[in-house]
C-alpha cells in the first residue's frame, strides 16, 4: 500500500496442549512435524514469486508453537529465505515460544541462529489462571524463560498477556502486570479474552458453567492495563500492543501498513497487494506435500475498508489526504460526516488531516471503525 518491501511468515500449527480459549488452526500430531518443516522448504520455493517485492523487512515464525521446532531447523528456513529474497534490510526475526520450551538446551541452540526477537506466550503469571486456560507453564517458569533469553543476548522480548478473565477477582491482573513490568521486556501484547464457540471455554459458556465479564468490567480492566503499562514507559501504539520507545513490532506493523507478505505453512495467509490467499491444507495433507489454496481478489473498496480498519486500530489513525489521493475525494465528505458524532464524544480526535482514536478508547475501536466502512 505504501511500501516497496515484503515480510515473510512461517506458520507452525503444532501444539502439545490445546489452550481453553484458542480457536486458531492447530494440531497435536507432533509426529507430522518433521515432514511439515521439510515441505515448508518446498512451498517456499514454489510460492516465492507470489509477492512482487524481493526485499524483506522481517521474518516471523508463528503458530501454534514454533518453539517445538529445533532451532537448527528454524535457521535452515531463514537461510533458505536468504537464498531467495534480499534480506539485507531484515532487522527483526521473531519466533513465538511457549515459556516451558525455553530450557537451557533450547536457548543454547537458539543462540547460534539468526533469531533476534522472541515472543513468549505467557498470558498470565498467576498459576490458577494458567491452569484454567490449560497452559503448560507456571508463572515462575515464565520469569525464568525471560532470564534465560537475556543470558544468550536476546534484547528484544515480547510477552503476551490476557485480561478480561472472569472468576479470579482483580488482583491477578495487577500482579501479572507488575511482574511483566519488573521483567523490563521491550514489548507487551495484552489481549482481552474472547470466547470462541468451538473452544473449551465456548462449550462451558453454552452449558452455563462460565459467564464472561460485563462490558463495564472489560472497560475497567482495559484501562488498568493501559494505565499500568503507559506509566511504566510503554507506548500504547495499537489496540493490543505496547512497546518501549523505538521497539514496536516491525512485522505486525507491516501488516497494519499494507505491506505485502508471504505466508508459508498449513493455515498460513499471504497478501500480494491485489489479492489474499491462504493454505487450506490440513497438517496431514501438508506433510504429504499437498498444498491446497483458496483466495480472494481485493477491490478498491476492500482496500479502503482495510486501510480504515488497520489504521484506526493504531495510534497513527487514518490520513484523509492519503485517502483522497489513493481512493478519490468522493469518500472524504462521507468520512467526515461519520466522524462528527465520534469527535463530539471525544472517542475520535482530529489533528489536521489525521483522524485517530485516543488509546484510552481503543476498546471501542470496532464500533468506530465499522461506522466508516464503505
Amino acid at each position: 500500500m505504501w511500501h516497496t518491501m515484503a515480510t515473510l511468515y512461517f506458520h507452525i500449527p503444532f501444539c502439545k496442549r490445546i489452550c481453553s480459549y484458542c480457536d486458531f488452526y492447530k494440531v497435536g500430531a507432533l509426529e507430522l512435524l518433521p515432514r511439515v518443516v521439510e515441505n515448508m522448504h518446498r512451498e517456499l520455493d514454489e510460492r516465492s514469486s507470489y509477492v512482487s517485492e524481493r526485499q524483506l523487512t522481517s521474518i516471523y515464525f508463528g503458530g501454534g508453537t514454533p518453539s517445538l521446532v529445533a532451532p537448527h531447523d528454524i535457521e535452515q528456513l531463514i537461510n533458505h529465505a536468504r537464498e531467495i529474497f534480499d534480506c539485507s534490510k531484515v532487522e527483526e526475526i521473531t519466533i513465538e515460544a511457549n515459556p516451558d520450551d525455553i530450557t537451557e538446551e533450547y536457548v543454547a541452540a537458539l543462540k547460534s541462529t539468526s533469531v533476534n526477537r522472541v515472543s513468549l506466550g505467557i498470558q498470565s503469571f498467576d498459576d490458577r489462571v494458567l491452569q484454567f486456560m490449560n497452559r503448560r507453564h507456571t508463572g515462575a517458569e515464565a520469569e525464568e524463560a525471560v532470564k534465560r533469553l537475556r543470558m544468550i543476548g536476546i534484547n528484544n522480548i515480547s510477552i503476551d498477556l490476557i485480561f478480561g478473565i472472569a472468576g479470579f477477582g482483580t488482583s491477578h491482573l495487577d500482579e501479572s502486570l507488575q511482574r511483566a513490568i519488573s521483567l523490563d521486556v521491550e514489548h507487551i501484547s495484552a489481549y482481552h479474552l474472547t470466547i470462541e464457540e468451538r473452544t473449551r471455554l465456548g462449550i462451558l459458556m453454552r452449558k452455563g458453567e462460565y459467564t464472561p465479564i460485563s462490558d463495564e468490567e472489560s472497560e475497567r480492566e482495559f484501562l488498568r492495563v493501559h494505565n499500568a503499562l503507559c506509566s511504566a514507559g510503554y507506548d500504547h501504539y495499537e489496540v493490543s500492543n505496547f512497546a518501549k520507545p523505538e521497539l514496536r513490532a516491525r512485522h505486525n506493523s507491516a501488516y497494519w501498513q499494507g505491506v505485502e507478505y508471504l505466508g508459508i505453512g498449513a493455515g498460513a495467509h499471504s497478501y500480494s497487494g491485489d489479492n489474499r490467499t491462504w493454505c487450506t491444507s490440513s497438517a496431514k495433507e501438508y506433510a504429504e506435500g499437498k498444498f491446497l489454496y483458496e483466495g480472494e481478489e481485493l477491490t478498491a473498496t476492500d482496500h479502503l475498508n482495510e486501510y480504515i480498519m488497520t489504521s484506526l486500530r493504531t495510534s497513527r489513525g487514518i490520513d484523509l489526504e492519503y485517502i483522497a489521493k489513493r481512493f478519490g475525494t468522493k469518500h472524504i465528505a462521507s468520512i467526515e460526516r461519520q466522524a462528527e458524532p465520534w469527535i463530539a464524544s471525544a472517542t475520535l480526535l482530529r489533528h489536521e488531516n489525521r483522524l485517530y482514536i485516543p488509546a484510552t478508547h481503543f476498546l471501542v475501536s470496532d464500533a468506530i471503525i465499522e461506522s466508516f466502512f464503505v
